[in-house]
């Protein structure tokens, strides 16, 4: 398993929809303006998210992601795979360059890490990291329960003297 920016950015991107998942679908550009992601990497990610099932798209006003299971049956692993492998079109087989006389010496040490790794991203569910977000920082819980007010349009009024 690979983890880039690419999965993290993936991550970040679809913890966000799940902070927001009871107030509707969520628009990449409002992720893009939280988190400082283009636009255009979010909509290449989301579409790689969606082929794999994890979000859901809704067209139109209003429109944008939700998730596509529930925040508890989506770990950060199946994340890290479907941003992966929405790269090059096929899962990433973990093989490196490396030959095995080359690596010999130290290539059951990073098996044995790359199995660690995988194994603690399998037990970790992007409700968890809602989760511990939320607690880390209660301020953004709040946000998030609450719907985004848009800003009245306010025409000018008459100059104050």
């Amino acid at each position: 398993m690979r983890l880039t920016t690419r999965s993290r950015y993936a991550l970040i991107a679809l913890a966000d929809v799940a902070l927001r998942d009871s107030q509707g679908p969520v628009a990449l550009a409002t992720i893009s303006e939280r988190h400082r992601i283009s636009l255009s990497y979010l909509e290449m990610l989301f579409s790689a998210l969606r082929r794999a099932g994890l979000v859901v798209s809704t067209r139109g006003p209003g429109g944008g992601y939700t998730l596509g299971r529930k925040a508890c049956d989506i770990t950060v692993a199946d994340i890290a795979h479907a941003s992966e492998q929405g790269k090059t079109g096929t899962p990433d087989t973990g093989h490196d360059s490396m030959t095995a006389r080359q690596g010999a010496m130290t290539h059951g040490l990073w098996q044995d890490f790359n199995r660690t790794v995988a194994e603690h991203l399998e037990s970790v569910t992007l409700a968890d990291v809602v989760a511990g977000h939320s607690a880390a920082d209660p301020r953004a819980a709040a946000a998030a329960a609450t719907p985004s007010a848009r800003p009245a349009t306010q025409r000018p009024g008459p100059p104050r003297r």
